[in-house]
């Protein structure tokens, strides 16, 4: 049956970024789909956890930062070790910060690239060679953004971040694709969450960006649910390198 290519039964999903928003509907998502569900963050993750343990899965937790470095590599080592060793892989953590581009600090700018693009690297390194050890494949999935294709204004190391991440994708998936591993991204559109506060704050960029969005309204978390589970199972086997835009049309338009 179809609907059985999309199961995760007998999985393990890790998912950084899972205290709130994207991440926390992610690993849900996964959970209700019937993965364990390894959650990374370095917020309080006790309410993602009780969410995936009421979907009658079980629940790893484990505080990292991931503008650390030494934090991540804690993370990475745990992995086979105190924590199972995922079957998933959602690169989902990340920061944002703006100011003028004359005027953006090199404080900002490492610390996003660090969160941004070296967190989820690493990670992904340590996954993937051990699948590649252990002659298993994988499912990677990083959180890209609709400034993966756009400038944007203002978030000089967001923009810079996003559009690496989207790099990174389509080179992963062209050295990893012959072992069984896809790596693919989601474009989250204008959504819903604590890093566009001010932008919905502000009535006119509030309009202004949806008078843009053909769906006409701002997205959701609920929103990315579908996407997730798909890159995640096997109905997405011959998926690679890609980029899945959800955004209500944004880019369309």
């Amino acid at each position: 049956m179809i609907l059985d290519l999309f199961r995760l039964d007998g999985q393990t999903a890790l998912v950084t970024g899972a205290s709130r928003g994207l991440g926390a509907t992610m690993a849900e998502a996964l959970a209700q789909a019937g993965a364990d569900v390894i959650l990374v963050a370095r917020g309080d993750l006790s309410v993602t956890a009780k969410l995936v343990e009421a979907a009658g899965r079980r629940a790893f937790t484990f505080s990292a930062d991931q503008a650390s470095r030494p934090s991540i590599e804690r993370l990475c080592a745990a992995l086979g070790d105190s924590l199972p060793l995922p079957d998933i892989l959602v690169n989902n953590g990340g920061t944002i910060r703006r100011a003028n581009f004359t005027e953006f600090s090199l404080t900002d700018w490492d610390e996003v690239l660090e969160t941004n693009l070296t967190a989820p690297f690493r990670l992904s390194q340590r996954v993937a060679a051990a699948w590649i050890a252990a002659g298993r494949g994988g499912k990677i999935i990083h959180t890209a953004s609709m400034l993966s294709f756009q400038g944007g204004v203002r978030v000089a190391s967001y923009t810079a971040s996003k559009s690496a991440l989207a790099g990174l994708t389509r080179l992963m998936a062209n050295e990893l694709a012959a072992k069984s591993i896809n790596v693919n991204a989601i474009a989250p559109g204008y959504m819903a969450t604590d890093n566009t506060a001010q932008l919905r704050a502000d009535p006119v960029r509030n309009q202004a960006i949806l008078d843009r969005i053909p769906a006409a309204r701002w997205g959701q978390s609920a929103d990315l649910a579908g996407a997730t589970v798909f890159l995640a199972s096997r109905a997405s086997d011959y998926v690679n390198g890609h980029i899945l835009a959800v955004d209500g049309g944004w880019l369309a338009r």
